[in-house]
């Protein structure tokens, strides 16, 4: 059965350039689907929903942050649904 995971990514400047969430792709058995982003050359900030297995989801997020991204859970509000 499949989860749904909306998270917050905080890229350091050594990531900004790279394609990372191509990489979660390749490398999960995730969807991933940018909701909301932006990049500078100093940070980036993303929002994402992940959806997938719930372990594939963790092993995700455990990648992310081995790489050094800050990952948060997006507090949802009435507004978003």
């Amino acid at each position: 059965m499949n989860e749904k995971q909306r998270l917050w990514l905080m890229f350091p400047t050594k990531l900004v350039t790279r394609p990372v969430l191509w990489e979660l792709g390749k490398t999960f058995e995730v969807i991933t689907n940018v909701r909301q982003a932006s990049v500078t050359d100093e940070i980036g900030i993303v929002s994402l929903s992940l959806e997938g297995e719930r372990m594939e989801i963790k092993k995700a997020i455990v990648w992310l942050e081995d790489l050094g991204i800050k990952v948060e859970p997006v507090e949802m509000n009435t507004i978003e649904g």
